[in-house]
């Protein structure tokens, strides 16, 4: 039994849980990318040892959790380099469909629509620890040693 097979039970709110994007977004984003799979084969090649389908929650589970890849190949049954690969096929087949696209900066300033920005500020900032050398070790501590 495949890992979709377990996940489409779930009811609405368990499945966007889980994956991040509502059940139709999910059955949109699986028939671009059936169609895509049908003609990337259509030259013959060996088959998927997943369905489309669990690429998919592959991919949403890895954006959805951030886990690393060796961790989901684990999950799938894959390596980590397979995993790597479909999550990036996943995404650049939809990209390239542009179904899912935003709208680029033309396009919002040419719209009569507003939008409000919320900026967050995550930079990363330095962990201050102290600085290794001989003059920071404690002398009491330097003679307890042999």
């Amino acid at each position: 039994m495949s890992k979709y097979d377990e996940v489409k039970e779930l009811n609405e709110a368990a499945f966007r849980r889980l994956t991040g994007v509502k059940r139709n977004t999910f059955e949109k984003m699986l028939e671009i990318l059936q169609e895509a799979h049908r003609a990337k084969k259509r030259k013959g090649g060996r088959p998927n040892k997943l369905t489309v389908a669990d690429i998919l929650l592959m991919a949403l589970e890895y954006l959805r959790e951030y886990r690393t890849y060796f961790h989901i190949g684990q999950s799938y049954g894959l390596s980590e380099s397979n995993a790597y690969q479909s999550i990036k096929w996943v995404e650049n087949t939809l990209i390239r469909d542009g179904t899912f696209s935003l709208p680029g900066k033309k396009a919002l300033l040419q719209s009569e629509t507003e939008y409000e920005v919320v900026l967050v500020d995550v930079t990363e900032t330095p962990i201050e620890r102290p600085k290794r050398g001989k003059n920071t070790t404690i002398p009491a501590r330097k003679s307890d040693t042999r």
